[in-house]
């Protein structure tokens, strides 16, 4: 029933009260599902089974796991994922994806299925899949901010605009990276920068990303060992690598999409998990850091602890597991799977350059190569130099052979989509 005149928010009031909910549902979300994943990983892998947010890192939880119970959390995977993706499909509402729930009079994000979608998401990152788990906050809150932006009876354009601000705000609270949260609604969302868009994406990426970190903490993802800047032989290195990084990233994203395009949505995804994820498990065996998003292999290529051969192994064994996961038919992001492959890319093209030209540190191919492979993958340049800075809180001055390498990555892929992709 309408309330009276006297009573409702004028329009500029509610919106402005819409996006300060929907950066603390976003918030609250993010901290409750990255707290979710850690318990799922320690309960699976047996490691700091009584503190949520230990010392302890998947890595090193999934190395001291013993091997059986490695192959054990995959098999559980495959059964999880099979099962609910398959139930997911067969016996409820159709999902709403954010792509289409941030146009104008789009119909809304169905609660139950977005939830279930959200918790599977979780559920078998936490397992060992292979996959990003920042899809699951972005749908979280897209989900919410739809549901506030109803509630409080705004146009469809801004139900549109909140919806694009929440998927920005989930994504900074799960990573702590209010900018990239924000750049990510506007560029990859939005596809425009107006005042009227920046100022709702930055106050709900902002709010989102302090909220969850009073319970998650302030650390930064991804722990660098440098202390001086960038050099001008980082420079050039970023220059040549930078067409390298683009080809890598424009056949990972040929291959990912063709995977996700070609996965089944009935009987035979069950049958596929119960091929993959096994598989995944056998692997992670001889290699553990694919298990999981991918944050174990960026760091493990920070700290310089692959051999060539180990990293090669890597490189293989992660691929397989994200193009067989997503052909399968399971669901996730692929930000830190891209993050992952640049770094690997970036890892082995910093060797070849220190075999010639011995003296760079290797977390500074590392830092340089994996924000210019997302970019060019995603295609957000913008918010994934923003996850480059924020992830590592590194100086400001890496910031120029970032934006070199990135440059080069982008043109390079880009000549190639429109080279094959006809």
């Amino acid at each position: 029933m309408p309330q009276p005149a006297s009573r409702r928010l004028s329009p500029p009031l509610s919106f402005a009260f819409a996006c300060l909910l929907t950066g603390v549902v976003a918030g609250i979300g993010g901290l409750i599902l990255s707290s979710l994943l850690h318990i799922i990983q320690h309960l699976a892998y047996g490691y700091s089974t009584d503190q949520i947010l230990g010392h302890v890192s998947f890595l090193e939880g999934a190395t001291q796991a013993p091997w059986w119970r490695r192959l054990l959390a995959l098999c559980v995977c495959a059964l999880v994922a099979g099962l609910g993706w398959w139930y997911l499909w067969q016996r409820m509402r159709p999902l709403v994806g954010i792509n289409q729930a941030v146009r104008e009079g789009a119909p809304p994000m169905p609660t139950g299925s977005t939830l279930w979608h959200v918790l599977l998401q979780i559920v078998t990152v936490g397992l060992g899949s292979p996959l990003g788990r920042e899809v699951a906050p972005r749908e979280l809150g897209a989900l919410g901010a739809g549901h506030i932006a109803r509630r409080l009876g705004l146009a469809s354009e801004d139900v549109a605009l909140l919806i694009a601000c929440g998927t920005g705000a989930g994504l900074a609270a799960v990573y702590n990276v209010p900018l990239a949260g924000a750049l990510f609604s506007l560029e990859v969302l939005l596809g425009r920068f107006r005042w009227r868009m920046v100022i709702p994406a930055l106050t709900t990426s902002a709010l989102a990303a302090w909220i969850a970190a009073q319970g998650l903490g302030n650390a930064p993802q991804y722990h660098l060992h440098m202390s001086a800047g960038a050099s001008p032989q980082l420079m050039i290195w970023a220059i040549a690598a930078g067409p390298l990084l683009g080809l890598g990233a424009y056949a990972f994203s040929r291959i990912t999409e063709q995977a996700r395009v070609s996965a089944p949505r009935d009987h035979r995804l069950f049958f596929y998990c119960l091929i993959n994820f096994p598989l995944i498990g056998l692997m992670g065996i001889a290699a553990p850091s694919i298990l999981g998003n991918g944050k174990p292999i960026v760091q493990s290529c920070i700290d310089g602890t692959f051999t060539l051969p180990v990293l090669l192994m890597v490189l293989v064994f992660k691929l397989i597991a994200v193009w067989g996961s997503l052909k399968s038919g399971a669901h996730g992001g692929l930000l830190t799977p891209g993050l992952a492959m640049g770094a690997i890319i970036g890892t082995l093209a910093g060797m070849l350059w220190n075999s010639l030209l011995p003296g760079m540190p290797m977390e500074a191919f590392v830092l340089v190569a994996a924000p210019a492979f997302l970019a060019a993958s995603m295609r957000m340049p913008m918010t994934a130099l923003a996850l480059g800075l924020e992830l590592t809180r590194v100086d400001h001055s890496w910031l120029s052979p970032m934006v070199l390498a990135t440059a080069g990555a982008l043109a390079t892929a880009h000549l190639c989509r429109q080279r094959w992709s006809r």
